[in-house]
């Protein structure tokens, strides 16, 4: 994910920012210079360890359940649960409580997903060799500033809770929103992005990108407006510089980032910023680990540094990071629909991105896995072009109400490259 004011440029520019598609090799390092060594941006993780509950039964294996008391803490807006090893899942239940500043009262209990082994760094890649650390899914909390948690392994027999177990808190920090006019005053701006493309420029875009005639790629879905990593307020200073490219990009992975639907549209900057620094801070990731995000009013987002047009390999869909995208709806979506605009986004963004490549959305391809608990390592898979993230590992991911949509998306998808 990589950032500029695509406004004030022409297509060729822009083209040349895209990428040669044949030119990248798989998990290559880039020579990008890295990002600026200037200071992080307002923002902080507080880091609490999770002690044995008093009184809490113990297991016939002697685990216990783990947690926090009602503790004050500094203002943040996202919560997870963190440990040492991660190879290893948090096999039980994890649940919070915060209090809002703005009306000083607490939530109820509130459940984290805990099954968020299957986001991750390929085996085998120079992310996965970096110090990790597993985690469960973040939880959108909104502003607070006082929290409460208990960890608890399943059953009276249950597995062991991962050692190292702490409760991490994300504060955003503030969006780069205003800009002083020179006369005394502050305004809102507008968040820099890349601005909608129509068919010609995208075709000429893909073209240039691809070393191509305009001819030869007649189906490429028009480019839809993308807020950059600087609209967002990403702090480039936090993630590792360089990045990872792989050859192609065939499959598109759908996610739900299973942190909450409690956000409003104008907080998705603030939920994205929580979001990596949790995924850099306390997973250990190179950098975000999806591709691009959608929020729910159907705003899309540069994810991953790299190139919005390139095959950047990112830390998303355990074991088939390599030739796909993963595209990430802001929310959890068991039990909730995904609105439309937010499908139409992510319709709009499936067409763009697999036609750089000469994918049909409706069509299949095939990945090899790095391994994972689905497929083992070096098997081929046969993969819809636009699959949900269970479709590769075991997994409630994007949830049921967004995966049951995705052969609408899949032939919307299709339509927008002009296709029948």
């Amino acid at each position: 994910m990589r950032s500029f004011h695509a406004s004030s440029i022409g297509v060729a520019a822009v083209a040349a920012l895209a990428f040669p598609l044949a030119a990248t090799t798989p998990v290559a390092a880039s020579s990008s210079a890295p990002p600026s060594a200037a200071a992080e941006l307002a923002g902080s993780t507080q880091s609490l360890p999770l002690d044995p509950l008093p009184g809490a039964d113990r297991a016939a294996d002697g685990a216990s359940q783990e947690g926090l008391a009602q503790r004050e803490v500094r203002p943040f807006s996202l919560v997870g649960v963190v440990w040492d090893n991660a190879d290893d899942e948090l096999h039980g239940s994890a649940q919070v409580r915060t209090r809002g500043r703005a009306a000083g009262t607490w939530s109820d209990w509130q459940d984290l997903d805990t099954h968020n082994h299957d986001h991750a760094a390929d085996p085998g890649t120079p992310e996965a060799a970096r110090p990790l650390h597993g985690s469960t899914a973040p939880l959108w909390v909104g502003d607070s500033d006082a929290v409460e948690a208990r960890v608890r392994p399943e059953g009276a027999d249950g597995e062991p809770l991962p050692k190292g177990l702490r409760l991490d808190l994300v504060d955003p920090g503030a969006a780069p929103a205003e800009e002083d006019t020179g006369e005394g005053t502050r305004e809102l701006r507008a968040p820099d992005a890349l601005p909608a493309l129509d068919e010609a420029a995208t075709r000429a875009e893909a073209a240039e990108a691809a070393g191509t005639t305009a001819h030869a790629r007649p189906y490429v879905g028009k480019r839809p407006r993308i807020i950059t990593r600087k609209g967002w307020g990403a702090d480039e200073g936090m993630r590792e510089s360089g990045f990872l490219y792989t050859k192609s990009v065939k499959v598109a992975f759908v996610h739900h980032t299973g942190s909450g639907n409690g956000y409003s549209c104008a907080q998705a900057p603030s939920v994205l910023r929580s979001i990596y620094r949790y995924h850099v801070k306390s997973n250990g990731w190179r950098d975000i680990g999806y591709n691009f995000a959608v929020d729910k009013c159907g705003k899309i987002y540069e994810g991953r540094a790299g190139g919005v047009a390139k095959a950047v390999m990112g830390a998303h869909t355990l074991g088939f990071n390599t030739n796909s995208v993963g595209i990430a709806l802001l929310g959890t979506y068991n039990d909730t629909n995904p609105p439309a605009a937010a499908l139409k986004a992510i319709e709009q963004l499936s067409a763009w991105k697999l036609g750089l490549y000469g994918v049909n959305p409706k069509g299949k391809s095939t990945l090899v896995s790095a391994g994972g608990n689905r497929y083992k390592k070096g098997r081929s898979v046969k993969f819809n072009a636009i699959a949900g993230h269970r479709d590769g590992f075991a997994t409630d991911c994007p949830g049921t109400r967004l995966y049951g949509r995705l052969g609408t998306v899949r032939a919307a998808a299709a339509r927008y490259q002009g296709r029948r």
